[in-house]
């Protein structure tokens, strides 16, 4: 029998060897794109992903930029603000201690001008009362004695005149004499010993001087006493 047809020949055998093959080739090639195509896909995923990641990771950065910077302004601000009010503590201080200085140097120039007007007066009160015994002196001889003593009326002008002398001095350093007659009353000057009805003097002028006054640069060193008179009833 002819056995040519049940059994391959070599050709057929390689033919098919060939195909099976050349398929086994177009499925690796098919799986590799596959496969491929799926690594592609799956970068341009993470490519989103870290894309989106990059979006907001610099979203934060620019939120915390703009809070930071809002913060530094908050702080400047405040700095600002305190360095405002301890200017002006500043300035108020030394206002304080420029008046406090003019103040003291008016006090001192006052010092300085009172020390010149009345830095004698307690000499001049420890003189008073010699001025007073020649006023006790002259008021103590009658005129018609001394009209009729030449010895004695000499002695009087002598007083008279000494006590002109020291009166003279005084008013070189601003005293004067108050001898009020005449005058209306002056609590400020005049100390009222009495009230004596007149029919002739005004109410409450002064009629009569018991012990003279006298001032210093016009501050009272001793008031005049003084005899006021009233309504006669």
């Amino acid at each position: 029998m002819d056995n040519s047809q049940d059994t391959p020949t070599a050709e057929s055998t390689g033919k098919k060897a060939e195909g099976e093959a050349a398929e086994a080739v177009n499925n690796e090639e098919s799986a590799a794109a596959t496969e491929a195509e799926e690594q592609q896909a799956g970068g341009e995923s993470a490519g989103e992903q870290g894309s989106a990641v990059d979006s907001d990771q610099a979203a934060q950065v620019d939120e915390s930029a703009e809070a930071g910077g809002e913060t530094a302004d908050q702080d400047l601000a405040s700095q600002l603000e305190a360095l405002n009010e301890q200017l002006l503590a500043a300035k108020d201080s030394e206002l304080r201690v420029q008046a406090e200085m003019q103040n003291l140097r008016r006090r001192a120039e006052r010092d300085v001008e009172n020390a010149h007007k009345f830095g004698l007066e307690k000499l001049i009160n420890g003189l008073l009362p010699v001025l007073d015994n020649f006023d006790r002196a002259l008021s103590a001889v009658p005129e018609e004695a001394a009209a009729e003593s030449d010895v004695l009326k000499g002695l009087l002008e002598g007083v008279e005149l000494t006590r002109k002398s020291a009166i003279d001095v005084l008013k070189g350093f601003s005293v004067d004499v108050l001898e009020p007659y005449g005058e209306p009353f002056d609590p400020q000057f005049h100390e009222a010993m009495t009230m004596v009805p007149s029919a002739t003097a005004e109410p409450n002028s002064i009629i009569d001087v018991l012990q003279k006054g006298y001032t210093l640069n016009g501050r009272l060193l001793r008031a005049a006493m003084v005899v006021v008179a009233k309504a006669a009833e």
